[in-house]
């Protein structure tokens, strides 16, 4: 009998047996992806700013074009995650830590379900992240975002090298 689910690619039929990732295990997620995110809106800005001054002459981003600019920053970074949630169910840095994000019913995320998640989570990590703390708490190791969400995170079995 295994507690962890052994690849991304189908859906899982009994949810009950899987390992929830801890609160540790989460916070290095939530510190690798913050790091790689960083680096992909550093390229978005540079490529905002490089267009804008190609097209206005300007150097400084005021206005409206400021409110454009973080509006555009935002969908960078629901991009980001929509993407990795909805294609491989997994972020880089859930990749790294060995976690899976499914629906509570064991299937891949939507757009809408990633969507849902990603804006349930800024919500619930704004007072001192206590949306997160909850897995401390939870009888199922869930945060506030996975139960508002309908979603959850499940440790991937370790993959087997060729040869070793």
């Amino acid at each position: 009998m295994t507690d962890t689910i052994t690849t991304a690619a189908e859906p899982l039929p009994d949810l009950t047996r899987a390992r929830i990732p801890g609160l540790l295990r989460r916070l290095a997620t939530m510190l690798y992806d913050l790091m790689l995110l960083v680096g992909v809106l550093v390229l978005a800005a540079a490529v905002f700013y490089t267009l804008f001054n190609l097209l206005t002459g300007r150097e400084a981003v005021a206005g409206p074009a400021r409110l454009l600019f973080q509006v555009y920053l935002l969908a960078v970074i629901a991009g980001y995650y929509v993407y990795f949630w909805t294609g491989g169910r997994q972020t880089l840095g859930m990749r790294s830590w060995r976690t899976l994000l499914l629906r509570a019913d064991g299937h891949p995320l939507t757009a809408t379900d990633a969507l849902r998640r990603l804006a349930l989570a800024a919500l619930t990590l704004l007072p001192l992240g206590a949306g997160l703390l909850w897995v401390l708490f939870d009888r199922d190791g869930l945060a506030w975002y996975d139960r508002l969400s309908g979603t959850r995170p499940v440790l991937a079995a370790k993959r087997k090298r060729n040869g070793r």
